[in-house]
């Protein structure tokens, strides 16, 4: 089966400080892939790297057959990939409600068509605080909002930038189970991730990034069983 997305020798660099190295990977339509690694890995680099936004990359970038590694972040996400950034971003001074409409485009062919009331259904919290600005809520429901803002966009794939870091316990399982039902909806999923419980929960396999390199892929589980691969470049 043709890949989504495909990467094939993809380098990115700040300035004149190479940051990733021959990256090959793979993503089918409806997986979820997990990026695992420490802390300044080239996870998240990675991830802005597919989406456009790393200005000096080099490689093949294809998402559905389509070249797209030279092109700008606008007209990527005009083709169906969504991104939600580390940062999050959300607008602070307008109500959750208008921040999804922010984010509303058309139905897209071959991607699940998201509304208000079905984001709600995926995040309970948000229709409980819909009318509230979102500069008022914590910092997992702004997380949750960011992904809901994206979907709004029937993206095909969306890339998810550590979408656990720092949000409670309680929330991460929440946000596990969010988007284990992306999956089931037939959405793909390609997230950076250093919470290996959480990348465990919701991803079908995974690239291990360490200084800019990948030194593993495969099932998510072969990992989460592997000691000594998790020990020589995850620390744990």
């Amino acid at each position: 089966m043709k890949p989504l997305l495909e990467l094939e020798g993809v380098a990115a660099a700040y300035l004149e400080a190479r940051v990733l190295f021959a990256i090959d990977l793979t993503l089918a339509d409806g997986e979820v892939v997990a990026l695992v690694g420490r802390n300044g890995a080239g996870k998240s680099t990675l991830i802005k790297t597919v989406m456009g936004l790393q200005v000096r990359r080099q490689g093949s970038i294809r998402f559905d057959g389509l070249e797209i590694g030279r092109l700008p972040a606008h007209a990527i996400a005009r083709l169906g990939i969504g991104y939600v950034p580390e940062e999050r971003r959300v607008f602070g001074d307008l109500t959750i409600e208008e921040n999804l409409e922010v984010g509303r485009q058309p139905e897209r062919q071959g991607a699940p068509f998201w509304t208000p009331d079905a984001l709600f259904a995926l995040f309970p919290n948000l229709r409980e605080l819909r009318h509230r600005r979102a500069g008022q809520t914590s910092g997992g429901e702004q997380q949750m909002l960011a992904i809901a803002r994206t979907l709004m966009g029937n993206p095909r794939l969306v890339l998810l930038d550590e979408p656990s870091e720092g949000l409670a316990p309680v929330i991460v399982e929440q946000m596990a189970a969010a988007v284990q039902k992306l999956k089931r909806e037939g959405l793909s999923v390609l997230l950076s991730e250093q919470n290996l419980r959480f990348a465990g929960a919701v991803a079908d396999r995974a690239y291990v990034i360490e200084s800019g390199h990948i030194r593993f892929a495969g099932p998510m589980q072969r990992l989460l069983d592997d000691s000594e691969l998790r020990r020589a470049h995850l620390s744990l």
